[in-house]
């Protein structure tokens, strides 16, 4: 049987600047290259945790 993956869209929409280096090595590894760019990645706990890492400079978008 084929499993369903599903997909989580997140949005970059802060600099990480003054963030940091752990935290700009969570948003490289999340595969954002600029600003206000929206990725769509398979949710998984792995990317959650990212996510989780690092609120204050990516969201969530559905």
């Amino acid at each position: 049987m084929a499993e369903t993956k599903t997909k989580i869209k997140i949005q970059y929409y802060r600099s990480f600047i003054q963030a940091p280096v752990k935290h700009k090595k969570v948003v490289k590894g999340l595969g954002f290259t600029r600003l206000n760019q929206v990725v769509e990645r398979e949710d998984t706990p792995s990317i959650r945790g990212m996510v989780k890492a690092v609120p204050h400079l990516v969201r969530i978008v559905e």
